[in-house]
């Protein structure tokens, strides 16, 4: 079970950032970590505005700010001022899509986004070959310790 070994990695150096790169690539639209859609008491509606998605080839392996190597087929994402390892909904207002993608980065530059999703990310918001989408966000999550999960609550 990938969760059970998430929790048994967290004691490894360097383990945790490997596991979570499993977590975020879990499979569905929503989902948290393999088999758990874990549903916080309430979520924080961050604001609305145009998301732009950033990786593909060129950035994929590279550092990102939290330290971690970027994958762009995990589900991430870039943000001005929340702390690395937050988590969030993201809903794609023009079609209803939504996925849930963790901070391990910064950006976008300027005023003109308000998110960077990683490749994975928007092309499950359905806006990876239009370039950017409105978008509203919700905080799931903030972190509690390095890499902190909901599902681990």
């Amino acid at each position: 079970m990938r969760r059970r070994s998430f929790l048994g990695c967290m004691a490894l150096p360097g383990c945790a950032v490997q596991a979570m790169a499993e977590v975020a690539r879990a499979d569905g639209p929503g989902a948290l970590a393999a088999g758990v859609d874990a549903e916080p008491e309430t979520e924080a509606v961050l604001g609305q505005g145009r998301a732009t998605w950033y990786g593909g080839r060129r950035w994929h392996g590279r550092r990102t700010a939290s330290g971690e190597r970027f994958d762009r087929h995990a589900l991430t994402a870039a943000h001005p001022s929340l702390p690395m390892g937050s988590w969030l909904r993201v809903v794609n207002l023009d079609n209803g899509r939504e996925v849930h993608v963790r901070i391990n980065d910064r950006g976008p530059k300027g005023q003109r986004y308000i998110i960077d999703l990683s490749e994975a990310a928007a092309e499950r918001l359905g806006f990876r070959r239009k370039g950017t989408a409105q978008v509203q966000l919700q905080r799931i999550a903030t972190p509690q310790g390095p890499l902190a999960h909901p599902a681990d609550r």
